[in-house]
This record gives C-alpha cells, structure tokens and sequence, in this order.
C-alpha cells in the first residue's frame, strides 16, 4: 500500500513537471500581450550613458545568438557558382542553403500537403520569417563595409554601440553596385567602381544628369536625422550623429542589404524585418512601402523622410529632427533621379524580356519553360520585367505553428508585393525579409509553397534561368 501511494506520489509530480514545462513552451510560442500604447516614449526616464552602457555590455550575447540563429538554419559556406556573376564580378552563391530537420529530404517535403508538413514539424526553419538581429529593439543596421567606407568619405559613423551586422559578407550584394541608367545606357556602369556620396556625386554625375537629377541625388547622399542616428540622447550612435542618407541602405541607387523593421504594425512581435529592395527599375513599379500603400516613387520617397526613418512615428519624428522635403521641387527631383535608375544588362534576353534562342543554352531555355508552365512563376513574374506589380498572400502559415523566434512572431506574411526579378542575381538574399539566402534556396521555398513538385533536374534549370535575367 505504501509503495503504492509512493509510486502515485511520483507519478503525480512528473505529470505536473510535464504540465509546467508545456505550460511554459505553450508561453514562450504564446502571442505577445498587446501593449497600452503604439507610441514609443517621447521622455526618456534613462540617460544616455546608462543607456550605451547597459546596452553594449549585452552587444556580444546578441551578436553570437542571432550568429547561432543564422547557422542552426544555413550552410553559410562560401561557395560560389562558376560561371556566375554579379555586373560587377562578386561570386553569386551557389546551392541550397536552408537547412532540413532530421529525416526530411527536399524530395519528401515537396511530396507533402501542408497539413502533413505542420503535423509532422518539417518546415525548415530557414523558411520561417527571420527576425532582425535584436527584434526586441530593431532599427537600421549596416554592414561593416559600409559602415567602414562612409567613415572614410564622408566622417559618418553608422557604428550602433548596441549591433552588429552578422550575415557574412560573401551572401551579400557586391560593394560598391553598378549603376545604370535609362537616359545614358551607352555609358554602361557609371559608378567608376565607386560608392556615390556627398564627396563625389558631383564630380561622377555633372555632365551626365539634368540639374533637376543633379539635385535629388544631393539629397539622396544627404544625411538626415533617422531613428538611430540623430542628435538627442535617444540613440544609437556613440556620438551626436547628422543621420543617415537614402543611399546608405539603397547605395548607389541598389542595396547593401541593410536591415531594419518596417513602420506599418504593431506589437514590435509582429513587424517584419525589412531586407532593404533595390531601386532598379522603380519606374515600371506601382506599389511602394512595406505594405504598398504608396502609389508612386514620389509618395515613397516623402514618406521615407517623414515616417519610415523613425519607425512610423511622428511623434518621435518631430522629436528627433524629420525632415520635410518640398513636394513640388525636392522630392519631384529625388524621384526623377530614381526613376532613371536601369536594371543591370541582361544579354540573353530579347526586347519581349524572353531568351534569344541564339544566345542562351538548351538548360536555360528549359528553364525558361519550366518558370512559364509547370513551376507557376511566371503567373506572378511575367515578363518583360518579371513582375504583375501587384501584392500575393502565399499563406505560409498552413505549414508551420505560429512561434516566437528570438522576439519574432512566426506566423502569418500576409500579402507581399511581386518584386521585379530582372537582375535577380545581382540583390540576395532573398523574399522581403532576406529569409532566403540563394535563388536555389528560393526556388526550393516556392516548389513547396506552391506545390509544383519539380524534379531535382527541373530546379536546377529553372535556377540557371533567372540566373539569365
């Protein structure tokens, strides 16, 4: 009897060990409370030294959590593709990056229903949203190239005391870009290998650009004050900072792959982590924003400088220094510069956007079938320019449970805008929030979101494809 009651009695305790323990899983996966406010404090009850101090003391144990975050879901191997190259000669990544749970093979997950997927917890975890490197405070982060080479031109220290920028560089666009132009395509790349900034707009565009175009790429390399960097006591920079430019994430009018949260919701959970887009071909787009509200390139080049660059809050704007660009002349000649920025050339492709027969090989043009028929891309990325200029909600979350993810809710996209493809090649990594790191990768993501069950083969032709454009 007494050993009875005593195995009863361990019995008890272990199921209530399992009941706290899913207790606690069940409230870390758990959706964030809603807060009392949307708005950010506008007084600060913390000063600025205490501030810095609490701050880059916990700097390391972020950095090596999102660094371990990064390699529990990548190969991050430099490794890349022979043959392939970005328009001015980095080394594009080559293969599948995400990594697969135990057991589960590309072949198998593709087989799969989504429900199936869900039950059997085989989504990759490269494939959930990733969130920014501390999602809990977010804002603008830069890679140490370009962090080291606006310190050199221009004396502007884009170092944030709390982060570091972590994906490695070889999984990052080339530095400096190319830059095309609509207006000047027989100049080829005008950048003369160089990061256009205050120092040197002049002396590379004068000549080149309209007075008017001349102008709004001034303002594009001009710093104003932003989130982070600003000038009061709520920041991150070591130092009182003039603020940040429109090509410090956009560089040379493409992207250094800079990261940061869009503005457009809350809880902080919930907002996406943004990898910043390229503004090639800005002038055949329609949709701009996080959340496409923006209908033209001047909306969103306004609204970058009023909003987007203190996180949605005007409130905080005000405080920290907005500035308010004239519609009628600065920001019409901002947009008149950007809407000349060209794609990069793609020589396999005809006036129609499709491969000349003449100039691209049997696997290509393979793939050229696959993306217009069984693969389903080109339903969303006609060409010629690889984009329906229109928002799609892939629905993600019938394969996975809505999780926490280091301060980042898992759960639901909702609608994405079709980005452009053409020059693919030249911006990883990949989808709105840089989750994927290789087009390999993307069309591995998109083989099962959508079901289309390609072959190993066909993947491989359809990657040499967008390779093309």
């Amino acid at each position: 009897m007494k050993k009875n009651a005593t195995i009863g009695a361990i019995a008890t305790v272990a199921v209530a060990a399992i009941t706290l323990s899913a207790l606690a899983q069940d409230a870390e996966n758990a959706p964030p409370a809603r807060r009392d406010t949307s708005y950010a404090p506008v007084k600060l009850t913390e000063t600025f030294d205490a501030t810095r101090n609490r701050m880059a003391a916990a700097k390391d144990g972020l950095v090596k959590s999102h660094l371990d975050l990064l390699e529990r879901r990548y190969d991050l191997v430099d490794r890349g593709r022979e043959g392939a190259e970005m328009s001015r000669g980095k080394a594009v990544q080559d293969g599948v990056r995400v990594r697969l749970p135990d057991g589960v093979t590309w072949e198998s997950l593709g087989a799969l229903k989504p429900a199936a997927i869900r039950a059997a917890k085989a989504w990759p975890r490269g494939f959930l949203p990733l969130p920014h490197p501390n999602h809990d405070e977010g804002g603008m982060l830069f890679p140490a190239y370009h962090i080291a080479e606006m310190k050199t031109q221009t004396g502007r220290d884009l170092a944030r005391f709390d982060l570091d920028f972590v994906m490695p560089d070889h999984l990052l666009p080339e530095y400096p870009p190319a830059i095309h132009l609509t207006t000047r395509p027989d100049l080829g790349d005008v950048s003369q290998g160089k990061v256009v900034t205050t120092d040197n707009y002049f002396e590379i565009f004068d000549g080149v650009l309209n007075p008017k175009q001349l102008e709004g790429l001034r303002l594009l390399v001009t710093p104003f004050p932003q989130q982070q960097f600003n000038t009061t006591h709520d920041r991150r920079s070591e130092r009182p900072s003039l603020g940040v430019t429109c090509f410090d994430c956009h560089v040379n009018g493409h992207t250094n792959a800079a990261t940061h949260l869009v503005g457009d919701m809350r809880p902080q959970a919930y907002r996406h982590r943004l990898d910043t887009p390229t503004l090639r071909g800005v002038n055949i787009q329609q949709l701009f924003g996080s959340q496409r509200a923006l209908k033209t390139v001047e909306d969103f080049t306004e609204f970058e400088q009023r909003a987007a660059y203190f996180d949605g809050d005007p409130v905080i704007a005000t405080k920290k220094g907005v500035n308010v660009l004239e519609r009628g002349s600065q920001v019409h000649f901002m947009a008149e510069f950007e809407a000349i920025l060209d794609f990069p050339p793609a020589p396999k492709l005809d006036v129609f956007g499709k491969l000349d027969p003449d100039m691209s090989t049997e696997q290509e043009r393979r793939g050229e079938a696959l993306f217009a028929g069984k693969a389903k891309c080109s339903t969303c990325h006609p060409a010629p320019y690889y984009t329906d200029n229109t928002m799609h909600n892939l629905k993600t979350e019938r394969f996975f449970e809505p999780e926490m993810v280091h301060g980042r809710m898992a759960s639901a996209d909702g609608p994405i805008k079709t980005f452009p493809l053409r020059g693919l090649k030249d911006s990883p990594p990949y989808l709105h929030d840089g989750r994927l790191l290789t087009i390999a990768d993307t069309v591995e993501f998109f083989n099962v979101v959508l079901g289309t069950r390609l072959t190993a083969q066909e993947k491989a032709d359809l990657v040499a494809f967008l390779l093309c454009l």
